[in-house]
């Protein structure tokens, strides 16, 4: 790849950094010395993936009814968690691509656990549209294969659009980080033993590091960024259709597409700040993820957070505007409603929380980021809660209204997405360099270059 400029080696500059072997050195202990605190939160998650297929074949077995689904919410945690897992996978390889066609200084250090937090959430939100339908031994009849039945999905159907919207994504984007860890791949091959080094070698295609193949890697992976940049845009829109196109208050806008890319990007950056902290101090990787790193995400996290808290004075104020007494009502609803409670944790959480990431001192402080990354997540559901929820509940006609309260086994599936996700993250940084080795060394200052004697 490209040798970065000036501006851009100047990014990294913490000084206990001193050769570049030590890049190696840091970043490949990972794989190999996890920790007492990698084991604790591995079996955390192991415990919550259990968790986590006991209540979906529970389900399976009793049927969709130990759900609280009902007659008006016909989509409740499971499609508000799907929106939510489809929103952190967009961003992490929207995130990266950006900073990588925009040569961001900061981004050396944080694209890897983007793109594989991409990954992951998306096969996190796959499995929801198979919980949803319930009967998962039909969940192939939404994906339009040839077969002599004419069993033909409904291409009108949202559960249909999120099947294109899935696989093409998770194509491009488990495509997109493969490509990127390549050279990692044979620097961890090179240093180990047994059978470690044979799986890396195998899946780091003779890598040798030679100038024609950097080239050609520059130039796929440049290609792979401006193609996955466009896609994230379209693949997420077309997410915001499963409601846009109906004609039920507070869904039927135009403002959907922006909001919902906005909203992912935000929720994203909130994601990777949660989970590249607890791998900062795990893995000891203060000299790589400084908290130059962590003020800069926290100013595109500051930036997107106006961006969704606007879209949201937004949706009031046209509802207002508009006249219609039925879209009013249902916006009062939620703020005033039965799920009053939602909509201002929504608010609170998206709006009035990331307000403090204009001071310095809390950009700067980790711990402070680390909670307000937290919030944000939590805001973010439950926005996708509100969205569904709320409208749904709450339709035309008075004797069509009823309430929706999740149900234990919900509750619980939503709990074990969040560690079927922590498990395959988890896992990740202990088989794969989680931090790139060979972009750190690009934006390292000259000096220590030099002191390595450039041999590298």
């Amino acid at each position: 790849m490209a040798t970065l400029g000036t501006r851009e080696r100047g990014a990294l500059t913490h000084p206990d950094l001193h050769r570049l072997d030590d890049v190696n050195r840091d970043v490949l202990k990972m794989l190999t010395t996890p920790g007492k605190g990698w084991w604790i939160l591995f079996g955390i998650a192991a415990a919550g993936v259990g968790l986590f297929f006991t209540m979906w074949i529970r389900q399976m077995v009793l049927g969709i009814g130990v759900s609280g689904l009902n007659a008006p919410v016909g989509w409740g945690v499971y499609i508000t968690t799907f929106v939510f897992w489809v929103g952190i996978a967009h961003s992490g390889t929207l995130i990266s691509a950006i900073l990588f066609l925009f040569r961001a200084p900061w981004r050396q250090s944080i694209y890897r656990a983007a793109e594989a937090m991409t990954v992951f959430a998306v096969m996190t939100a796959g499995l929801f549209p198979l919980i949803h339908v319930g009967r998962l031994w039909h969940a192939y009849w939404l994906i339009p294969y040839p077969n002599s039945r004419f069993l033909w999905p409904n291409f009108k159907s949202p559960l249909v659009w999120d099947v294109f919207a899935i696989t093409t994504y998770f194509t491009v984007s488990a495509t997109f980080f493969y490509l990127g860890t390549i050279p990692d791949i044979a620097a961890a091959r090179d240093r180990a033993t047994g059978l470690r080094k044979k799986l890396y070698q195998l899946i780091s295609l003779g890598w040798q590091g030679s100038d024609s193949q950097w080239h050609h890697f520059g130039k796929a992976y440049i290609f792979l960024a401006a193609l996955a940049t466009p896609l994230v845009l379209s693949v997420h829109s077309v997410v915001s259709w499963d409601f846009a196109m109906s004609i039920v208050p507070g869904w039927h806008t135009t403002i959907f597409a922006p909001y919902f890319v906005a909203g992912a990007i935000f929720s994203g950056i909130a994601m990777v700040i949660t989970l590249v902290v607890p791998m900062r101090k795990i893995f000891g990787l203060e000299a790589y993820l400084t908290t130059k790193h962590f003020d800069a995400m926290a100013k595109l996290m500051l930036l997107t957070s106006l961006i969704v808290f606007y879209a949201y004075l937004s949706e009031f104020f046209l509802a207002w505007y508009s006249g219609e007494e039925v879209e009013r009502t249902a916006f009062w609803n939620r703020l005033f409603g039965t799920y009053w409670w939602a909509t201002w944790t929504m608010l609170v959480c998206n709006g009035f929380v990331p307000i403090m990431l204009w001071f310095k001192r809390v950009r700067y402080s980790i711990p402070a980021l680390f909670v307000i990354s937290i919030f944000v997540n939590i805001g973010m559901w439950f926005e996708r809660y509100v969205i569904v929820v709320t409208s749904l509940h709450h339709e035309y006609e008075p004797f069509a209204w009823g309430i929706y309260r999740p149900s234990v086994t919900e509750m619980c599936i939503l709990l074990g997405s969040f560690c079927w996700f922590s498990f395959w993250f988890l896992l990740f940084t202990r088989l794969l360099p989680p931090v790139a080795i060979q972009e750190l060394k690009e934006v390292m200052p000259p000096p220590m270059r030099k002191q390595a004697g450039e041999a590298h």
